[in-house]
């Protein structure tokens, strides 16, 4: 009698604590310390829209699910934390994906819960229906289905694992609707049990010793830093050991803020519109230190003409970048900054290099990033980017579009620090300026948040002013607007013979009065004297606001390596 009713009893314990699939979602996520999440409602996802109702999460409602993703890898970029995103099955699934391949080009950790059909209807192209999970296995860092719903809190908590260790990057879990309105008893693993996951963080000694031989026997080595010093926290401890070694920097496009740029051993950013200086380091060095970096082909230009002389080493967190495109000789697979302090710890013969660094110095002074004033006609958009360097201070957070404005931008804005510089680099995603300063000015309410877009790229996300404007986010929008694809129209200019197809706009829209459609502040503006009183009064309001530049239609970005050439090969350089 006694067994009974205690079996009762454990019966009837069972059931009060069963809950939906959703509450447990919720219930996870505040576990994970998750505090905002980016998403947009639809059918399959409404058990977990219901379960947020009332969960004191803060939701972030974007108005296109691709907005929704923008923003959270701009959150992700600045907070180092995992961004959140939820959308509904099929067309929202779908919406989200360049989002996806976006964050696992350039390393951001995002965890992304789709909804799906019930699981009773899965493969029978019901209504919203996509297989998301096939679209994107090459694109995720790891994708789950929920097949359980007791199985959602452990889930979740490996997914945060994966996205956030080891080389960071997007997981997603798709959740079937059935599973996420079914209940169960709620039990989460103390512990991950991952076997086939074991990031490395640790570098072999063996290893780290020949590149510390290497370094002292070289007479030009250069540092190449990447995101991955950003990624890895390790930015202070690639400054100690350059001072320590004298070893001259360059910085790829994601790695800008990375080192000090006004540093003596700074040299810049590398690569197809690199500074001068940058890619003659990377031609004419005899030992390469890899640290963060892809070897993409935007950075190397023609593999065959790489760094012809140079001894390669390699440090990455991902093995599978080692040796993927540039051979290499001291591969060291391990964490930015536990491989930096190892090489700090052992503090070698520094290399005898002071005419490399000289070398180095005299190819700044004679060709440093350069453009013609023009005849005052029209404004230059290099120089709206100097101003905004003087009118911020160089202290704000810039995010920018994909384009010759991001290409402007990450010459003339020199970044002073870690975690300011928000861009699509692998991906080259335009739409992406605008919902990543959202996701920016999130994660860092009180810094002065920069949207630098082109006209053609803000059109993909325009939308999203709404949430800028409902939340009043302080973000300044800025808009270089040379009416077209500006890249587009240079590389038609060069390769093209100046065959402009459908790359100049006939029309646009008046930006500052859709702005204010908005509910947003919005000038437009066509001389430097505007620029700066706009500058002057906007910059410092705690409000939002949106300033249009028309500035010179056919100013291209130079210097620039043509496709196929060698980075040495550049055009546009002009000497002193």
């Amino acid at each position: 009698m006694l067994e009974k009713t205690a079996l009762a009893e454990k019966k009837s314990l069972q059931t009060e604590i069963k809950i939906s699939g959703a509450e447990m979602l919720v219930n996870s996520l505040k576990k994970q310390g998750v505090e905002v999440l980016f998403g947009y409602p639809g059918g399959a996802v409404l058990p977990i829209y219901d379960a947020l109702y009332k969960s004191g999460l803060k939701h972030i409602l974007p108005r296109h699910e691709q907005g929704a993703i923008y923003a959270a890898e701009g959150y992700a970029r600045i907070s180092g934390k995992p961004g959140v995103v939820i959308a509904t099955s099929g067309p929202g699934a779908t919406n989200i994906v360049t989002g996806l391949a976006d964050a696992m080009m350039d390393s951001l950790p995002l965890v992304v819960f789709t909804g799906q059909v019930g699981t009773g209807v899965i493969g029978t192209d019901a209504f919203q229906e996509a297989d998301i999970l096939g679209v994107t296995t090459p694109i995720t860092k790891h994708n789950y289905q929920i097949r359980n719903t007791a199985d959602i809190p452990k889930i979740v908590k490996e997914a945060f694992h994966i996205a956030s260790t080891g080389r960071p990057g997007p997981v997603l879990i798709d959740i079937p609707k059935d599973m996420a309105q079914l209940v169960a008893i709620e039990e989460e693993p103390e512990t991950i049990h991952l076997p086939g996951y074991q990031p490395k963080y640790e570098p072999n000694y063996l290893q780290i010793r020949r590149l510390v031989e290497a370094v002292s026997s070289s007479k030009k080595p250069v540092f190449l830093a990447g995101a991955g010093i950003l990624h890895a926290k390790a930015s202070k401890y690639l400054l100690e050991y350059a001072e320590q070694q004298q070893i001259p920097v360059v910085n790829t496009l994601l790695g800008l803020g990375s080192f000090p740029p006004s540093h003596p051993l700074y040299i810049g950013m590398g690569g197809m519109h690199g500074i001068y200086a940058a890619n003659m380091a990377l031609s004419e060095c005899d030992l390469l230190i890899n640290i963060g970096a892809r070897f993409d082909d935007r950075l190397t230009g023609n593999l065959s003409k790489f760094a012809p002389h140079a001894m390669v080493a390699h440090i990455d967190i991902d093995p599978a970048e080692i040796g993927k495109n540039v051979p290499t000789a001291i591969p060291v697979v391990g964490d930015a900054r536990h491989a930096l302090k190892h090489l700090i710890k052992q503090n070698g013969k520094q290399p005898d290099n002071e005419g490399w660094r000289k070398q180095i110095q005299n190819w700044l002074e004679d060709a440093p990033f350069y453009y013609d004033k023009g005849n005052g006609q029209h404004l230059k958009p290099q120089r709206i980017m100097e101003m905004i360097y003087e009118m911020s201070n160089g202290d704000a957070i810039v995010t920018t579009d994909v384009g010759q404005h991001q290409m402007w931008a990450a010459q003339y804005y020199p970044f002073k620090r870690p975690n300011a510089w928000v861009t699509s680099g692998g991906l080259g995603t335009m739409g992406f300026g605008l919902p990543a300063a959202i996701g920016a000015q999130i994660a860092e309410p009180d810094d002065l948040v920069i949207s630098v877009n082109g006209d053609g790229g803000i059109q993909m996300s325009i939308q999203e002013l709404a949430v800028i404007a409902e939340l009043n986010l302080p973000v300044k929008i800025i808009i270089i607007n040379n009416g077209s694809l500006g890249m587009v129209r240079q590389w038609q200019e060069i390769f093209y013979e100046s065959r402009y197809s459908e790359s100049v706009f006939r029309s646009q829209p008046s930006f500052s009065k859709l702005a204010e459609a908005y509910g947003i502040k919005g000038f437009d503006i066509r001389t430097e004297e505007e620029a700066e009183r706009v500058f002057n009064e906007e910059f410092s309001k705690d409000s939002p606001v949106l300033i249009n530049i028309f500035v010179e239609p056919k100013e291209n970005v130079y210097p620039m390596v043509a496709p196929g050439k060698g980075i040495n090969e550049m055009v546009g350089v002009k000497k002193n």
